[in-house]
């Protein structure tokens, strides 16, 4: 996996200051993406071990919030199988912070609609989730009021309540 770009005070992608971590690779090319160089999984630099540790020291402070994943798309199956040992180490080292994730992909109660990337992995990434914004960014949908969001078909959801409640729960902040 490569990395595309690593935000250490990031206060657009997701509630409060977070480290984002933005994967290169993305199959759905949609119009309008405001990311399409992270599109090419050859874009940026190889995740290292060194990467990680850059990660794990910009998460310590205790004003970063957590962690926001996005792309490219995590959830592309060579970024999820990658990311998933990561986000176990981040959710054991800081349980206190929460993970948002940014998909392409349509979240279905505990995994992927599609099946390209409904993936073991992806499966178990889910799991580690606090916050996933699904859908793919549709251009006529575009609408800079939404928080968290680019186009209005997107969802930001709680997938611990959603976990709970066995039914996907909206996050309205």
């Amino acid at each position: 996996m490569n990395v595309a770009e690593i935000k250490k005070y990031d206060i657009a992608n997701g509630e409060g200051v977070r480290v984002s971590l933005f994967v290169s690779g993305c199959r759905r090319h949609c119009k309008g993406c405001f990311n399409e160089i992270a599109w090419d999984f050859s874009y940026g630099k190889p995740f290292t071990e060194e990467t990680e540790e850059e990660l794990f020291s910009a998460l310590a402070p205790t004003y970063i919030s957590g962690l926001s994943l996005l792309g490219g798309d995590p959830f592309e199956p060579e970024n999820s199988s990658a990311l998933l040992p990561f986000v176990e180490k981040v959710k054991k080292a800081f349980p206190q912070k929460n993970i948002w994730c940014y998909t392409g992909y349509t979240y279905d109660m505990g995994k992927l609609k599609e099946p390209h990337a409904d993936t073991p992995a992806a499966r178990k990434l889910l799991q580690l989730i606090d916050i996933l914004v699904d859908g793919q960014f549709k251009e006529e949908l575009k609408d800079i009021r939404l928080k968290f969001r680019g186009s209005s078909n997107q969802r930001v959801l709680d997938l611990n309540r959603t976990r709970e409640e066995g039914k996907p729960v909206l996050h309205l902040p």
